[in-house]
């Protein structure tokens, strides 16, 4: 089952405005989504870089334990592993070590990247602390992901 995810910012395949990115504000950009399957329990958003020049996907933002009722991520939200907004929401460690969304920061150059947010939908509630990597939360949604979801959005330096 397929889920889709919107941005009012960008669209899909479309170039990231500045300020959600690390030339910018750095703040997350505002995320809608719909089609979330009735039997899903939570949901998870990850967003990711494939094209970095590094071994692994470069992670931008791990956010899990977002009730299934919840219709989107609103803009800017706090850096805390518990943020305000979805309640109930956790948020994980990026790449750069640091709990919250870090925006694009390509290597000048690079060319144009591509950030994935993924949205999955699981059959489980999450038994996990805040704090996740997103090894430790794929590992932990093994198994109970029962519809997907995906926007990507690019940008270049």
């Amino acid at each position: 089952m397929t889920m889709t995810v919107e941005c009012q910012a960008f669209g899909s395949g479309q170039t990231i405005p500045t300020q959600y990115t690390g030339e910018g504000q750095d703040i997350s950009p505002p995320l809608t989504w719909s089609g979330i399957p009735q039997a899903a329990k939570e949901l998870v958003l990850i967003c990711d870089d494939p094209d970095a020049p590094t071994p692994q996907p470069w992670v931008h933002w791990v956010v899990y334990k977002i009730p299934a009722s919840a219709t989107g991520l609103p803009e800017d939200v706090s850096k805390a592993s518990k943020p305000d907004a979805p309640a109930g929401a956790l948020q994980g460690v990026n790449a750069w070590g640091r709990v919250g969304y870090g925006g694009p920061m390509p290597p000048p150059g690079h060319g144009v990247h591509h950030y994935h947010f993924k949205l999955y939908a699981l059959d489980t509630p999450l038994e996990v602390a805040a704090g996740l990597d997103k090894d430790a939360l794929l590992n932990a949604m093994s198994g109970h992901i029962i519809a997907e979801g995906e926007l990507i959005g690019t940008y270049q330096r």
